[in-house]
């Protein structure tokens, strides 16, 4: 079966406070969204990839590909005025049959592993998103105040979410929704129930300046 990855990168720096958007910040040598095709290529060599990047941030990323001598080969998709339709754009590039990745291009450190096993799952049952349990612990806040959560019925949710092919390009069919604030959340809105598998702790998402840091340094320690 085909695999593909759409990779989603549409921010603008604004939480980062950087001149330049977060997926283009250097990172070991490298823009951080070279680290993340990286990290699929390195999955499987033969996956195709579809990088989805706002329209006016187009020419930046190809002129980065020059200065960075990054030859991975990859589809480039226009993106929507939000992430779900940035999704629903990439995956007109998507054929069925097949399996489809989507992720956050600002997650660098998905191990091979996490993703190894969403594609598993996805193919036996045609869905997974890879979660971690919190490490802190949880309060919900109410009208009467805050109150304590279990941890153990809570779970943190990462990408990528990996789906078979027709059932992710059926759902985003949909109307736009404001609670669609993942690609499980889209597919679940037409019934489909949603597969969890364990993801990988290291595999933070570069929001702010701390984050940053923190992938410097895991860089440094990550095979």
């Amino acid at each position: 079966m085909k695999l593909y990855a759409i990779i989603v990168a549409g921010g603008s720096g604004k939480r980062m406070g950087a001149e330049i958007p977060k997926q283009y910040l250097e990172l070991a040598g490298k823009p951080v969204l070279m680290h993340t095709i990286e990290r699929f290529k390195a999955f499987n060599d033969s996956i195709e990839i579809i990088a989805v990047l706002p329209e006016n941030q187009l020419r930046y990323w190809n002129e980065l590909q020059s200065k960075y001598s990054f030859n991975i080969i990859h589809t480039l998709v226009k993106g929507g005025k939000a992430r779900f339709f940035s999704v629903r754009n990439g995956l007109k590039f998507v054929d069925v049959p097949g399996l489809v990745a989507i992720h956050d291009g600002v997650r660098p450190f998905v191990s091979t592993d996490t993703i190894k096993r969403c594609f598993e799952t996805a193919e036996k049952l045609g869905n997974a998103i890879p979660v971690i349990s919190p490490g802190d612990s949880l309060r919900m806040i109410t009208d009467h105040g805050s109150m304590p959560v279990n941890r153990l019925h809570v779970k943190q949710v990462q990408t990528p979410q990996v789906f078979m092919a027709d059932l992710i390009k059926k759902a985003y069919l949909q109307d736009y929704l404001p609670e669609f604030t993942d690609d499980a959340t889209v597919l679940e809105k037409i019934g489909e129930k949603i597969n969890l598998v364990e993801g990988n702790r290291e595999n933070i998402k570069i929001t702010n300046p701390e984050d940053l840091f923190i992938a410097q340094t895991l860089y440094s320690i990550m095979p």
